[in-house]
């Protein structure tokens, strides 16, 4: 579960029994407009994921589901009615199988992994006038179907700190929509390579340190200012049981805290991205992200 600053903000301060039923009001368009409506200019930003899979010695089965709902009322005018404070919204549903493999050689120095989505994907953008009727039909939506195909390599040298170099290739065979809708596909997924760096030096009997540095899109495929694209991060790891994290990217920080147990984990994170296309830190858009896994 994930949610941004600006959706906590119109949440509601009631009794935390109602915050469940309001964030499932996030997906609901109308909902928003309403909730939205004395909170101008702040963006709404919720995600809902769920993967229930089937996995053992490298492989995994799975199916993936994915809802993101945005939405904003701009604040232009202090009059309501003016035309300029448009409603605008944009939903993203991914779903698909899912199938991956890893393997490992050289007693674990070098593993390679690779992952398959049968990507189903259906988007909407659209606007609203201040007075004008929140409709959405059919052929608002941009959809379509692609193979997403996913590589990676990394290596861990067996020295002190564990130096490690990684590698990973998205959409790796340039893949783009089929099937798509009358109104058009989403957005090409562009085929990026991500690089990162990492050291894991042990700072007790059972504690570790783990630092890495990344960057993302290599190749500049979606033409972004490099300082976007750079984050690193550390992880401090007691007894594999408890994790704390801090960490930047987008030009703004990110932290989290994690327990695992033998078949439950459960992480709690906060990361931020900036809402200008071109800019640097101008626009912080705070997200949370709740994460819930267990297995048998």
């Amino acid at each position: 579960l994930e949610a941004s600053s600006g959706l906590t903000k119109v949440l509601g301060p009631g009794p935390a029994y109602e915050i469940p039923g309001n964030y499932m009001d996030s997906f609901d368009p109308d909902e928003m407009r309403t909730m939205l409506a004395d909170e101008k200019g702040s963006l709404a930003h919720s995600r809902f994921n769920i993967f229930p899979n089937l996995t053992v010695r490298g492989l995994t089965l799975g199916y993936l589901f994915s809802q993101r709902n945005r939405s904003i009322i701009n604040d232009v005018d202090p009059d309501p009615n003016n035309a300029e404070n448009t409603f605008e919204i944009a939903e993203r549903r991914d779903h698909g199988p899912v199938m991956s493999l890893s393997g490992s050689l050289f007693g674990g120095v070098l593993k390679l992994g690779a992952s398959a989505v049968y990507l189903i994907r259906r988007d909407l953008y659209k606007s609203f006038e201040p007075t004008e009727q929140t409709v959405i039909g059919d052929d608002d939506y941009q959809s379509g179907k692609s193979l997403q195909l996913t590589a990676g390599a990394r290596v861990t040298f067996p020295v002190a700190l564990l130096p490690t170099f990684a590698a990973v290739l998205r959409n790796a065979t340039s893949n783009d929509w089929d099937g798509v809708s009358s109104n058009g596909g989403p957005d090409e997924i562009e085929q990026t390579v991500d690089i990162g760096f990492s050291i894991t030096p042990q700072v007790g009997k059972r504690s570790r340190l783990h630092m890495e540095v990344n960057l993302k899109d290599l190749n500049n495929a979606y033409d972004t200012d490099v300082k976007r694209r750079i984050a690193a991060g550390m992880e401090m790891d007691f007894n594999r049981r408890l994790f704390l994290r801090l960490g930047y990217g987008d030009g703004w920080g990110s932290g989290g805290l994690g327990v695992r147990t033998k078949s439950f984990i459960l992480d709690l994170t906060t990361y931020a991205v900036d809402r200008s296309l071109e800019g640097f830190r101008e626009e912080e858009d705070r997200r949370w992200v709740l994460s819930i896994s267990s297995g048998f």
